[in-house]
């Protein structure tokens, strides 16, 4: 009796509510029976096994070690009345709580939407991320359905999402989720990572996120580099959004990394052929050539070369005009196009020197009507050969009446 008494004291007191381990004794179809160490063993009736998945149930055998939730510790039959479902719900609670606690990132699949977010389980908790939490990528590409309509989040359905847990109330049965605050942090970490491997000369695959009047951003997988507008293209770029736009893939050249201001410098031009390797083969001191005039400042005006826009050479204010020039405005505006002369090119450093004023001096003029002439064709006749035509007519009108002087 003893003995008895002293088990019977010793049996673990059980409280509404209360969440305990215990080990299967018998499982039938309509219940099963659990010892929690209490003064008799405890059930878990049918409806409550219903509530579970099939497989869940399946799962069960005879000596497995379970969590049941005491809904009752005492019937009108003296039973103790468990819930293994109820269990499973509590310890899906104490999960989130820790993933809201240790600030974890979680993957889960999409089940279902509404017009103010996405639904997501996390076991058989029903979790809601706000259209608000999502990532702003997704928030662009959203359904054309308007920003009311239940078909909004439609295409997210079975796809899968990170997420981080923001606020749990199991009293109100609340949990809230966000992928804005996942990406935020995988972001970071990748940040810190791709910062120490970045090594200058590396070729990266990205994407263009945004563009500015000074360039385009590239994310790089967790870093945004800058594409800076003078290495977009070899061909002189206005705005970076004549090259590229926002969401494309491009394949960019790191040309430089600061690890202290946490900034990348990044090239496309780098990875198509440099145009001025072989500028000097296709250009000479001397040679006549037409060019677009690109801008002005107050020291000259820049130039392109019409059909090989990529080389762009100065034009000083010193061979403008024979006399004193205020302001290039005064001769040339931007888009005109003028006959050049190339009086100096240095391939190495991307320099080319022209000049307007010496376009159609005399020294010149007669290699450039014996060129004229060697490569004349039966076309009309160009600008540069018009001006060198009219050039040396009236040098020809000047040199007759000086020539009768003489004789």
């Amino acid at each position: 009796m003893a003995e008895m008494l002293e088990r019977y004291l010793s049996c673990q007191r059980m409280e509404r509510g209360q969440t305990v381990s215990g080990v299967v004794v018998r499982v039938s179809p309509g219940a099963i029976i659990v010892d929690v160490g209490a003064k008799c063993e405890g059930i878990v009736p049918e409806h409550d096994l219903e509530r579970m998945s099939p497989a869940d149930r399946d799962a069960i055998r005879v000596g497995d070690e379970v969590l049941v939730c005491v809904v009752n510790p005492e019937d009108a039959n003296n039973n103790i009345i468990l819930s293994l479902s109820r269990a499973q719900i509590a310890r899906d609670w104490r999960e989130v709580q820790r993933f809201l606690e240790s600030q974890e990132i979680i993957e889960r699949q999409v089940t279902g939407c509404n017009k103010g977010g996405v639904i997501v389980h996390i076991g058989r908790l029903r979790g809601f991320v706000p259209g608000s939490q999502l990532a702003a990528s997704r928030i662009d590409n959203q359904s054309s359905a308007g920003p009311g309509s239940d078909d909004r989040w439609a295409a997210l359905i079975g796809e899968n999402v990170q997420l981080k847990v923001i606020e749990v109330d199991q009293e109100r049965n609340r949990l809230i989720l966000s992928e804005r605050a996942a990406l935020r942090d995988w972001r970071k970490s990748q940040h810190e990572r791709l910062l120490s491997e970045l090594t200058e000369g590396e070729v990266r695959q990205g994407q263009v996120t945004n563009l500015a009047d000074f360039g385009a951003f590239v994310d790089l997988g967790g870093i945004d580099g800058l594409v800076h507008l003078s290495e977009l293209s070899w061909n002189r770029v206005v705005h970076p959004r004549e090259v590229v736009e926002p969401g494309q893939q491009v394949e960019v050249y790191i040309l430089g990394v600061d690890r202290e201001r946490q900034r990348v410098a990044l090239s496309l031009k780098r990875l198509q052929p440099d145009p001025w390797t072989s500028v000097e083969e296709h250009y000479q001191e001397g040679q006549v050539v037409e060019g677009i005039i690109t801008r002005l400042t107050k020291w000259g005006a820049f130039a392109s070369i019409v059909g090989d826009e990529a080389i762009e050479g100065l034009i000083h204010v010193s061979e403008l005009a024979e006399g004193p020039v205020v302001h290039p405005r005064d001769i040339i505006q931007p888009g005109q196009v003028v006959t050049l002369r190339v009086i100096s090119v240095d391939g190495r450093r991307h320099r080319m020197a022209l000049s307007l004023k010496q376009a159609t001096q005399g020294e010149y003029l007669g290699e450039d009507w014996k060129a004229m002439l060697a490569t004349e064709q039966p076309e009309p006749e160009s600008q540069l050969s018009a001006a060198l035509s009219e050039t040396l007519n009236s040098a020809e009108d000047q040199a007759l009446p000086n020539a009768g002087r003489e004789t």
